[in-house]
């Protein structure tokens, strides 16, 4: 997506590979982010933006959620993340052996070249950043967003498995002033699946609102 979101302005990208909670995530990425900026969170991403729009609504020009939620999880799912994400618990393919993605579109799920890149992902985080990220304490946000008055952008992905339609559906009908979209025929990863229509869909709506 870079080439097309370099036309837009200066992109920086938060690091939230260091923190244990959402709070603490935001507050980093506040720490080394500009004066004023537009914020688009991707999956996870989505909820620390919610606390990050919330935290600095006069840095805030506007924000996205692309893939994402405001639902909270209970203590028995985040303990089943947690435990998802021990080393160990998920051997490395073999030769030969057909793997699958829940995070792609059913017919992108046995993709080479995207399954690389998802597998490359998870090596460069490394496992206690895979772990720490599946168990933060998510609480439930929808009444939260009512409070974020920035413009706001929502993108639901129709096959997205990983996160349900109707949970970011619900994201934009509690946004005072959303905008929601959405991306057909692509799983939960939309920024590798479609990167061009995500980025024309970040970009019309920057446009239209003038942020």
């Amino acid at each position: 997506m870079v080439p097309d979101l370099e036309g837009l302005g200066s992109l920086h990208f938060g690091n939230v590979y260091q923190d244990s909670t959402l709070d603490g995530m935001a507050a980093r990425v506040l720490a080394e982010a500009p004066e004023r900026f537009v914020l688009v969170g991707f999956s996870m991403g989505g909820f620390v933006a919610r606390v990050l729009a919330l935290t600095a609504p006069e840095r805030v020009t506007g924000v996205a959620f692309v893939g994402s939620s405001a639902r909270g999880y209970s203590d028995e799912e985040r303990a089943r993340r947690q435990a998802g994400y021990r080393p160990g618990d998920r051997p490395p393919p073999t030769a030969g052996q057909v793997t699958t993605a829940m995070a792609l579109h059913p017919d992108r799920e046995t993709d080479p070249v995207l399954l690389a890149r998802l597998r490359g992902m998870q090596r460069r985080l490394g496992p206690e950043v895979r772990k720490r990220q599946a168990a933060l304490v998510r609480r439930d946000g929808y009444a939260d967003l009512e409070r974020i008055t920035c413009p706001s952008l929502v993108v639901a992905c129709r096959q997205d498995r990983l996160r349900s339609f109707t949970e970011t559906e619900r994201m934009a009908q509690h946004l005072p002033h959303a905008s929601f979209a959405i991306i057909e025929e692509c799983g939960h990863m939309a920024p590798l699946e479609k990167p061009h229509e995500l980025s024309a869909l970040l970009a019309g709506w920057i446009g239209r609102t003038g942020i």
